[in-house]
């Protein structure tokens, strides 16, 4: 199935129109839903002109918009990847935090322990008496 001539030629206008930043009915962003709306067409219509859509993805990709859109999605993409490694390192630095508060946790009762049993020992010495030295 195909569209009109009339139709295909709103949709080529509108493509124009949105290409050059000069909309009339959309808030001018290159998206489909705004090619539709800025012909004056219905969606199931536009779907049926596969040759505009097929110069609309065309075009668009090629378009100033369609390249920094790109530059945006690597961009977000790259994003993406340094926070799960971020994460990854985080976590990481976080169980090794975790481990030397058990460590820390575990010297700390051995070294309370040691104290005691210093205290406990020291009452029980006899301090040892100078003899005088023979003659």
């Amino acid at each position: 199935m195909t569209v009109t001539s009339t139709t295909e030629h709103a949709l080529r206008d509108a493509m124009e129109r949105l290409l050059t930043g000069r909309p009339q009915r959309t808030d001018g962003k290159l998206t489909k839903n705004n090619l539709w709306r800025e012909a004056g067409v219905s969606r199931a219509t536009m779907n049926r002109a596969s040759g505009v859509l097929a110069e609309w993805n065309t075009r668009v990709a090629a378009s100033p918009a369609g390249l920094a859109q790109r530059r945006r999605d690597e961009q977000i993409t790259d994003l993406n990847h340094r926070l799960r490694c971020s994460e990854r390192a985080r976590r990481r630095l976080q169980d090794q935090v975790d481990a030397a508060a058990t460590v820390i946790a575990s010297l700390l009762a051995e070294n309370a322990a040691l104290r005691e049993q210093a205290v406990n020992r020291a009452g029980g010495l006899v301090p040892l008496t100078r003899t005088a030295p023979p003659r």
